[in-house]
């Protein structure tokens, strides 16, 4: 009955396992602190009430030496249980006597001041994930080991119960108090010190995680182990905030719906833009998120012919249209080259193709005083007439002009000449004589000055220019 009430006792007071607080993510824990023997004897109280007092009355009872006087290290082993192994040290200088000197009353008295050192093995169990609380972790603890005190050493059998207050994941202020039996109570004099309790306060620290990527979430926990991420998603990033990880999104840097795997849908037709062929267009699915305006079952972005219903096999137009420009074959005047309603299905010439024509003119070399070629000036002929057959159906003048020098008769008629061998010579290379006309101009339409070397040479030149 003595020792059924010491445990009773013991499982009322509210105490921790100073270092059998850690969890998977810390596995290990270590811990030390002050603990104290209890030389009051329990089981000596008549009411409940006197052996709660008895038990909080440490000044009375307590054998406390102030220093550290206890080391423990543990280990998680999984579903809310540690293991973990104590040793401590303490000197005994009070103890309840056996046997009564009046009814009722105990004597307390020293033993010799006993040193004592235990080594014990603990298995606990946590509540702190049944209450789930973050701070808060009662546990229960059994557990074995030895006792060393004097006359009266000797194994005990071990239980009790815990609190500790997690200040940090890692670090706890942790409680104990633990009722050891043993089996062989060797008596000193009027002392019985083999069966008793042991209490602890400590400090703990967890420690053993592993987090990698350094977000706080560990190795063990997190989906992306070696990237920084969020506790929302196991770990991982989410680039573009759209609340969908980057390992699930199908379009991580830029921010869509969770319907589209976190892909954006501009035109809002329900086709994530990277799979939309018209993606600033609204279209049905079927024609691969692009419109059909005109209804013959070619999308827009394919159908030559928009607005008028047409057959696939003429790209949405209801005539064949060779070179794809919108204008049928029948009415185009270059059904091969691609150009423009306007033009009758030709190609216009742009600005930038003159400008390139009048950069070529501009090099070309006669030999002085006749409208003959300069060697070189060949190169460039053949590059001009090039750009000509771009345009198969635009007409051209060559224009030639003189600087100053001479006479304006012979300045005039040498300008004529050598235009007109610009001309004859495109013609011998492929263009047709109707496209090109070629007129000179003498000295009379200058753009630089005729007084320097340098504006003379700008105003001997060859021009080109459309023609209607």
């Amino acid at each position: 009955m003595k020792h059924l009430n010491r445990l009773f006792v013991a499982a009322l007071m509210f105490a921790g396992l100073s270092s059998q607080a850690q969890d998977s993510n810390n596995p290990w824990a270590i811990s030390f602190g002050a603990n104290a023997v209890d030389g009051g004897r329990v089981s000596a109280a008549s009411k409940v009430e006197d052996q709660f007092s008895q038990y909080f009355n440490a000044k009375g009872y307590w054998n406390i030496i102030p220093s550290v006087s206890y080391v423990n290290v543990s280990r998680h082993v999984g579903n809310n249980f540690s293991f973990g192994i104590t040793g401590s040290v303490n000197k005994i200088n009070k103890f309840v006597g056996e046997r009564p000197t009046n009814p009722g009353e105990y004597q307390v008295s020293n033993p010799g001041d006993l040193m004592y050192y235990a080594a014990d093995g603990v298995i606990k169990y946590s509540f702190m994930n049944a209450l789930k609380s973050k701070w808060i972790d009662p546990s229960a603890h059994i557990g074995g080991g030895y006792t060393f005190m004097g006359d009266a050493s000797a194994g005990t059998v071990n239980g009790g119960l815990g609190l500790a207050f997690w200040f940090s994941e890692q670090v706890g202020l942790t409680f104990q108090s633990t009722y050891k039996h043993s089996f062989d109570e060797t008596r000193t004099p009027n002392v019985d010190i083999a069966s008793h309790l042991q209490h602890f306060v400590g400090l703990s620290f967890k420690f053993g995680g592993k987090d990698t990527d350094g977000d706080g979430i560990y190795d063990k926990d997190d989906a992306c182990p070696e990237v920084a991420g969020l506790k929302e998603f196991q770990g991982c990033p989410d680039t573009d905030a759209d609340g969908i990880a980057d390992k699930d999104d199908s379009c991580p840097e830029v921010a869509g719906p969770k319907e589209l795997n976190g892909c954006p849908d501009t035109d809002g037709d329900g086709i994530a833009d990277k799979d939309d062929a018209c993606p600033e267009v609204a279209g049905p699915a079927a024609m691969n998120g692009c419109p059909d305006t005109d209804g013959d079952g070619v999308a827009d972005n394919l159908d030559k012919c928009v607005d008028v219903k047409g057959p696939a096999e003429n790209a949405g137009c209801p005539w064949p249209d060779t070179d794809g420009d919108g204008v049928a074959d029948k009415d185009d005047k270059c059904v091969d080259v691609k150009g423009t309603v306007a033009n009758n299905g030709c190609p216009e010439v742009s600005e930038d193709a003159m400008k390139k024509l009048n950069a070529y003119a501009k090099t070309i070399l006669f030999n002085s005083g006749k409208s003959s070629f300069q060697k070189q000036t060949f190169p460039v002929l053949q590059s001009i007439a090039a750009i000509l057959k771009e345009y198969p159906t635009s007409k051209f003048s060559i224009e030639g002009h003189t600087d100053s020098s001479g006479s304006d008769a012979a300045n005039l008629k040498l300008s004529k000449d050598r235009a007109a061998a610009v001309k004859n010579y495109l013609i011998d290379n492929g263009i047709a004589a109707d496209r090109l006309t070629s007129e000179g101009y003498g000295e009379s339409k200058p753009i630089d000055s005729n007084k320097t070397a340098k504006g003379k040479a700008n105003n001997r030149r060859v021009e080109v220019k459309l023609a209607n």
